[in-house]
């Protein structure tokens, strides 16, 4: 097929249910596109007929190549790892594999590139979660952009298209616990922000859980802002300003001669606060020491099992 101008990368996890209907809509594009676009599938260790489904297509058809990493290693890591083996000499486009993120949008995103823009990502005007999730999601972007070092857009997620160049720094960049959106934006150059209404899954289940949810949200705050950090000596300092104002008010009580207040309750009052602040401080610590001992590690990003095309 040549040396593609474009690759389009989708990490897929027991997406069995809705296989066909992404291959239907990808191959539908690669039809009628005067462009010649690689498609990038990856195998994030699936459980179901996914890895059978995709060998099969990369059999009869030479535009899909098939990443087969050997065990489950998560959204971010199996989109880094298509992002490695994209070829896609212009840009690369990332979608995920429930055809929530709509796969015709890539020429859209692609005459921005050729505008002169390394990075076209696509922000989510509605979304079709609950409202407790809606919620949760305009929080935490709003927590994210007030603490972060750098500009991560908000109600962004990893649905973009980036130019080569940048596909080549964000594939070198050795981290492990990978935040797409944030390494994108802290890449830097032209960055263009897409507006659309993002879809509804067409099949089978969300594969983030509250518990990876949860991590992504931990790695968007401690890989890219030094806010835990600050947070400790301002507990430290919040917690020395209470104990000399507590000391200031029971040394007035003692002079006006007024009742002092009964120990027990103070005494009760100061440890929990005390051991409670120094607790949060050991865990912010101890997080950091963990990610830094999982970094030094220098064990690979990911495991191929095989590749087809």
């Amino acid at each position: 097929m040549g040396n593609p101008e474009i690759s389009i990368v989708a990490p897929l996890y027991n997406e069995e249910q809705g296989f066909q209907s992404l291959i239907e809509r990808i191959t539908a594009i690669l039809n009628s596109s005067a462009l010649n676009i690689q498609v990038v599938l990856v195998n994030d260790g699936s459980t179901d007929n996914t890895p059978f489904l995709m060998q099969l297509l990369s059999d009869k058809d030479q535009r899909f190549k098939s990443v087969f990493l050997s065990r489950n290693h998560g959204h971010q890591i199996a989109v880094s790892a298509g992002m490695y083996h994209a070829g896609g000499d212009k840009a690369v486009m990332i979608i995920d594999g429930d055809l929530q993120d709509p796969p015709e949008l890539i020429h859209s995103f692609y005459e921005k590139i050729k505008e002169g823009y390394d990075v076209v990502y696509a922000v989510r005007k509605n979304r079709k979660e609950s409202f407790l999730m809606k919620t949760a999601y305009w929080l935490y972007y709003r927590i994210q952009r007030m603490v972060s070092n750098y500009n991560i857009p908000i109600d962004s997620g990893d649905f973009c298209m980036v130019s080569k160049r940048v596909r080549d720094i964000m594939v070198s960049m050795p981290e492990e616990n990978r935040y797409l959106r944030g390494m994108r934006s802290w890449v830097g150059f032209k960055q263009y922000p897409f507006d659309y209404d993002r879809a509804e899954r067409q099949a089978g289940e969300p594969k983030y859980s509250l518990k990876k949810l949860m991590e992504l949200a931990f790695n968007g705050i401690f890989n890219f802002t030094h806010f835990p950090i600050k947070l400790i000596y301002r507990l430290g300092f919040f917690s020395i300003s209470i104990s000399v104002l507590y000391m200031i008010y029971l040394l007035t009580l003692r002079f006006s001669g007024s009742i002092l207040p009964q120990g027990y309750i103070t005494l009760i009052f100061s440890i929990s606060f005390f051991s409670g602040a120094q607790l949060i401080c050991l865990g912010l610590i101890g997080e950091y020491v963990f990610r830094t001992y999982n970094q030094v590690r220098q064990r690979p990003l990911f495991i191929i099992d095989k590749v087809i095309n």
